[in-house]
Order: structure tokens, then C-alpha cells, then sequence
């Protein structure tokens, strides 16, 4: 009796040992006497003690750093590079089978693969055209380490170190981009400007009264804005629909007087007589009219 109760108790105490508790994240690749034996969990697993043994793999997504990279570019610039790796585990028994550690060997795949690609672009590619180096790192990475059982989700660029004399260089272009840019801007309102003016010159030339109501305000903005006398020539324009006036009151028809014939002949007298009599009766009209 006594032996069975020794029994069971070493039984319990050798159930109770070989119970694992997997969380929810968490995968156990189990081997039984070395060989594989499957995927285990979540939850709790059986798995007997002194047989059998398990890795535990996490299924979250990691951020892996990928420290600085001393990069040649294309157009022989040297600059530092570093970037960050987004993978998650698919296949939780390839990547313990597969690959001793899967961790050091992504981080390693990863900077070599950046050395690599960064070193076939040029410098203002790097810097301006960082989602296509992004997705080329991604596409690269991901290809060779699908066979490890790993899924690579991004690979981004951080930062971008530039030697100080290139920096300096790059400042002064960004200067010259500017100044070439507001040059451009007021040449262009310029020309803009000189077009309105055209036009309204052109407008006001067909309309007289429109150049004497803007000289009109031009004389009360200058009333309101100086105290002192100010002394301006007054445009013609101004005055010549009252001279055109006057003209027309003042404008009376003159006799018309026949032009004698040009000959060589002098005129009769009685015809001289009669056009100075016309000419003293329209100089005695005419004081008389006005």
C-alpha cells in the first residue's frame, strides 16, 4: 500500500513537472529524445520531463537596430548610415531548425545588404528618394530570409551622417537654389506688373474722362497725405472741352466772297466797288452779332 502511494506521488510530482504554460505570443518547438516533435501552444503543453525539451519563439513583431554603416555612394561620397528592421517569425520550427540563431543572423544579413544597395545610388537619390531604397532593402532582405521561416514587414532609413565639407556644400547650393528662386519670382512680377500697366494705359487712352477721374484722386490722396503746398502742372485735357466750347459760341460764318479768276487782266471798277461793299457790310455785322 505504501508503495503505491509512493507511486502515485512520484507520478503527480513527475506530471506536475513536465506541465508547460505558453502565453499567447509564444510558440514551443518540442523535441523528444532530439527529434522534432512538433509546434506546441498557446497555453499549457505536456511535455515529459527528461525526454523532451522545447525553444520557446516569440510571434510578435521585433524592431531590430541596424547600427551605423559606412557607405561609398555612387558619385564617391562617403557617409554613415543607419537603419531599423521591422520581422516577425512565421514558421517557428524553421526558424530554430533552420538557423542557429535567427536574431544575429537577420542583423548581420540586414547590414550587409544596406552596404550593399546604399553603395549603388547616388547621394541626392539617398536623400531624396528614401521609400524606393526602402523597398528595395525590404524586397532583399525578405527574399533570403524567407527560408529561415522569418517575414520581413519594413526596413527604414534613419539617418543619414554627412561629412562637414559636404554639408557645406550642400548649404551653399540650397543658398544659390533660393536666390536663383526669388530672382526668378520678381523678374516674373515684373513682367506682370509692366502687362497692368500696359493695359490700363491702353484703357485710358480710349477714355479721356477716365485719365481725369485718376488724376482727380491722384490730387486728393496727395491733399490728404502732405500738409504742405504742393505745385503741379495742370493737364490741357482738362480745359479743352470748355475751349471747344467757347470755339462754338464764338464761331460766327463769314461772308463768302467770290475769288476773282486768275488773269493777267485787271477788274472793271464797277465790280471792285461792289466787293468792297459786301466786305464793309459783313465787318459792320459782326460787332453787332457778338
Amino acid at each position: 500500500m505504501e508503495l503505491l502511494i509512493s507511486a502515485l506521488a512520484v507520478a503527480v510530482v513527475y506530471s506536475f513537472l513536465s506541465l508547460r504554460v505558453l502565453r499567447q505570443y509564444e510558440r514551443g518547438v518540442a523535441f523528444f529524445l532530439g527529434r522534432y516533435w512538433g509546434t506546441k501552444g498557446p497555453g499549457l503543453i505536456f511535455l515529459p520531463a527528461g525526454f523532451a525539451a522545447q525553444k520557446r519563439v516569440s510571434l510578435r513583431i521585433l524592431a531590430l537596430d541596424i547600427p551605423p554603416q559606412d557607405v561609398i555612394t555612387r558619385d564617391n561620397v562617403s557617409v554613415k548610415v543607419n537603419a531599423v528592421l521591422y520581422m516577425r517569425v512565421t514558421d517557428p520550427a524553421k526558424a530554430v531548425i533552420e538557423i542557429e540563431d535567427y536574431l544575429y543572423a537577420t542583423s548581420q544579413l540586414a547590414q550587409t545588404t544596406l552596404r550593399s544597395v546604399l553603395g549603388e545610388v547616388e547621394l541626392d537619390e539617398l536623400l531624396s528618394d528614401r521609400e524606393k531604397i526602402n523597398a528595395v532593402l525590404k524586397k532583399i532582405i525578405d527574399e533570403r530570409t524567407d527560408p529561415w521561416g522569418i517575414e520581413v514587414s519594413a526596413v527604414e532609413v534613419k539617418d543619414v551622417d554627412l561629412p562637414d565639407q559636404m554639408k557645406r556644400a550642400m548649404a551653399r547650393q540650397a543658398e544659390a537654389e533660393r536666390e536663383r528662386r526669388a530672382k526668378v519670382i520678381a523678374a516674373q512680377g515684373e513682367l506682370q506688373a509692366s502687362e497692368t500697366l500696359a493695359q490700363a494705359a491702353r484703357t485710358l487712352a480710349t477714355e479721356p474722362s477716365a485719365l481725369q477721374l485718376r488724376y482727380l484722386q491722384t490730387v486728393a490722396e496727395i491733399a490728404a497725405e502732405n500738409n504742405s503746398t504742393t505745385i503741379f502742372p495742370i493737364p490741357m485735357e482738362l480745359f479743352r472741352p470748355f475751349l471747344q466750347s467757347e470755339r462754338a459760341q464764338g464761331t460766327r460764318e463769314a461772308p463768302k466772297v467770290a475769288d476773282p479768276e486768275p488773269s493777267g487782266t485787271p477788274l472793271p471798277a464797277a465790280e471792285i466797288s461792289n466787293l468792297m461793299s459786301q466786305l464793309r457790310i459783313g465787318a459792320a455785322r459782326t460787332p453787332s452779332q457778338e
